[in-house]
């Protein structure tokens, strides 16, 4: 009875999570999408203390409780800027379960062989024992090799999350770093995995299963290592995407359909959402998971010229004399908090009468939409937001662009070097404006460490410092 309800609630909850999947795709449905997500994750918690987790109820409340108050911690005090490596380090926790779950299916298969062989009565057996027990040989062979799956992507998730989270966080550098004979390191760790696959699934000692995970923990901090901060938003993604994989093989080992639903839903959506970002980057969604193989090489093009530095003053009087603007906003906007500042400065340059607009890179902010969010969150009106593709021929025509705290996405490298890292990605053509505002910290490279000759342009002016100070003083000189 217990687990027909058990069921029955895992299909509800797979329901309200495919429509929570459905619903994040349009900001009017968002926050009812987070909602089916937030009932559907607690009957799936009920459902699992009532049926295969009744006798642990202590335990499992202890554990919901110290989790919901980390997590409640964790969502008042980070900030926006600071989700996608909050979403990286979350992603670690999965694979790490992953691996542990996988580890532990190993050794209970082991335990039940003994028990059973010792004229145990299967009905004394815990809930994932029993289920064991009941396993005929074939079925153990393909449970070994669903547990070995699970922690070989586990394990490649769990480093290559925390690489990722290091490398957002500003804790890892940023610009791809391999070992010498990088890619052929790789390919050894891969033929390891192989290898260790077939001695494990004829023998199922737990030497091979053990120099697997090795091999993986390996894969998952070399690949995440070589590639370089441009392509980081695509790595989240696609880390996103491995964790539910390692969710569904999880699943798959513990007879848990709806972790086997949600795994492969969060998994193929995140597959899904890597190949459409590197479709928007143009880049070759294979080369990036890969961790870069096939990359451009060779020396990059010198950046001739100097940054002029401008002040707000200066600032002020192109505007005021500017008949079209356009808006660049980027991760230093989101850092600076400055949002609500632009979009004052919106205000009054449309109470002039001036066409004023918002250019939105594809992968602005690191991950998708979230310049988007932030100016939605600042009252930005959301017909002057418009996509790259959108806006980008009308540049030529523009008075001034102004980029707030962006580089890579208006880096013009990235169709003039073909030996740049971010050669081929499409970008915001700002420099083809009649004049470039750049506010920007200091004079240091973008988050891919790469140099952007937008900012020694004849046509650029630097307005340094903290952007939403710089607006701050700007806000008073326009008319």
């Amino acid at each position: 009875m217990d687990f027909g309800f058990t069921t029955a609630a895992y299909v509800v909850a797979a329901i309200l999570f495919i429509l929570s999947l459905g619903g994040l795709s349009g900001q009017e449905s968002a926050k009812r999408a987070v909602w089916y997500g937030i009932v559907g994750m607690a009957l799936a918690v009920a459902a699992t203390l009532i049926g295969p987790g009744s006798g642990y109820w202590l335990l499992s409340i202890i554990l919901i409780a110290g989790g919901g108050a980390i997590g409640y911690q964790l969502a008042t005090k980070v900030q926006m800027t600071q989700m996608p490596e909050l979403v990286a380090a979350m992603h670690s926790l999965v694979g790490l379960a992953a691996v542990f779950v996988g580890l532990i299916a190993h050794f209970e298969i082991g335990r039940v062989g003994g028990f059973l062989a010792a004229g145990g009565d299967p009905y004394e057996l815990g809930t994932f024992a029993a289920l064991i027990a009941k396993k005929s040989g074939v079925e153990l062979s393909i449970l070994r090799v669903e547990l070995f799956l699970g922690v070989f992507i586990g394990a490649v998730t769990f480093t290559g999350s925390v690489i990722a989270y290091g490398k957002l966080a500003g804790r890892v550098s940023s610009t791809a770093e391999k070992l010498p004979g990088g890619h052929m390191l790789n390919i050894a760790a891969a033929a390891v995995a192989v290898l260790t696959l077939i001695w494990y699934f004829n023998t199922g000692g737990f030497l091979p299963l053990f120099l697997m995970t090795l091999a993986a923990l390996f894969i998952g901090y070399h690949l995440i290592m070589g590639i370089g901060g441009a392509d980081m938003p695509v790595v989240v993604s696609m880390l996103n995407s491995y964790s539910g994989w390692a969710a569904a093989a999880i699943g798959f080992s513990l007879g848990n359909d709806l972790l086997i639903v949600v795994g492969a839903l969060v998994g193929s959506s995140g597959a899904i959402l890597s190949y459409i970002m590197c479709k928007a980057m143009n880049r070759s969604f294979v080369s990036v998971i890969l961790g870069g193989f096939g990359g451009p090489a060779g020396e990059q093009m010198a950046v001739e010229g100097e940054q002029v530095a401008i002040e707000a003053d200066g600032v002020a009087t192109m505007l005021n004399e500017a008949d079209s603007v356009i808006i660049i906003p980027g991760y230093g906007m989101a850092v600076a908090q400055a949002q609500q500042a632009v979009s004052e400065l919106v205000k009054k340059l449309r109470a002039q009468g001036k066409n004023v607009r918002f250019a939105i890179h594809p992968v602005a902010g690191r991950l998708p939409g979230h310049m988007n969010v932030l100016l939605a969150e600042a009252k930005v009106p959301y017909d002057i937001v418009m996509e790259m593709d959108e806006i980008n021929d009308d540049f030529p025509n523009t008075d001034v662009a102004i980029v707030i705290g962006s580089n890579d996405i208006v880096n013009p490298a990235a169709q003039d070097d073909p030996n740049s890292p971010i050669a081929g990605m499409p970008v915001l053509e700002c420099w083809k404006a009649k004049n470039v505002i750049v506010s920007k910290r200091g004079q240091g490279t973008g988050y891919s460490g790469i140099e952007n000759p937008l900012f020694f342009k004849d046509n650029t002016r630097m307005l340094y410092g903290d952007a939403k100070a710089s607006l701050d003083k700007l806000l008073p000189l326009i008319d």
